[in-house]
C-alpha cells in the first residue's frame, strides 16, 4: 500500500523535480508548497497519509487546515482490503479538497478506542480539529467523495 510519511509537523514528500525531502506543514496543507532546494512547486498529498503515533493523529486533526478522512483499519479485515484500493484512489483525485489517512487498529488501539470504533473499517471525517461525520463498511472511491462531500456542505474551515 503506497503512502506518504507524517509526523507531528505535517506531511513528509520529496521534490518530484529533485528529490530534496519537504515538510508540508498541518497549518499550511491547504497552500501550495515549494521545494526548500529547487524551489519548485510541490504536489499536493495524492496518496493515503499513514498515522504511526497517537501523537501523529492527534497533530493532524487538531492542526490541519484541510478535512481529513480517517480510515480505521485492520490488516486481516477482508472489508478493509477491499475498501484499500478505492481509497487510493480517491486520494489521487482528492488533494485539492481533502486529505486520506490510515490508522491501523492492532497498532493504534487507543486511537480507535478513543472513538469508540466498534467495527472496522469505519471512516471518520474531521475537520477544524473535530469529527464532522462517520460512516462504515467498504465503499466505492465515488460514494466515498460523496459522502465527504455532503458531510463538508456547509462547513467553513480557516
Amino acid at each position: 500500500m503506497a503512502s506518504y510519511k507524517i509526523d507531528e509537523k505535517g506531511v513528509l514528500l520529496s521534490c518530484t523535480a529533485c528529490g530534496q525531502r519537504n515538510r508540508l506543514s498541518w497549518q499550511r496543507i491547504n497552500e501550495r508548497g515549494r521545494c526548500a532546494s529547487c524551489k519548485r512547486d510541490l504536489p499536493r498529498p495524492s496518496l493515503t497519509l499513514e498515522v504511526a503515533s497517537p501523537q501523529q493523529f492527534s497533530a493532524m486533526v487538531a492542526n490541519s487546515t484541510m478535512p481529513v478522512l480517517v480510515d480505521f483499519w485492520a490488516a486481516w479485515c477482508g472489508p478493509c482490503r477491499t475498501l484499500a484500493p478505492e481509497l487510493e484512489k480517491l486520494a489521487a483525485v482528492s488533494g485539492e479538497e481533502f486529505l486520506i489517512a490510515k490508522v491501523d487498529t492492532e497498532a493504534l488501539p487507543s486511537v480507535a478506542a478513543q472513538f469508540a470504533i466498534r467495527s472496522i473499517p469505519s471512516l471518520l471525517l474531521f475537520g477544524g480539529g473535530r469529527e464532522i461525520s462517520r460512516s462504515a463498511g467498504a465503499q466505492s472511491a465515488g460514494a466515498l467523495r460523496n459522502f465527504v462531500r455532503k458531510a463538508l456542505a456547509g462547513e467553513v474551515f480557516t
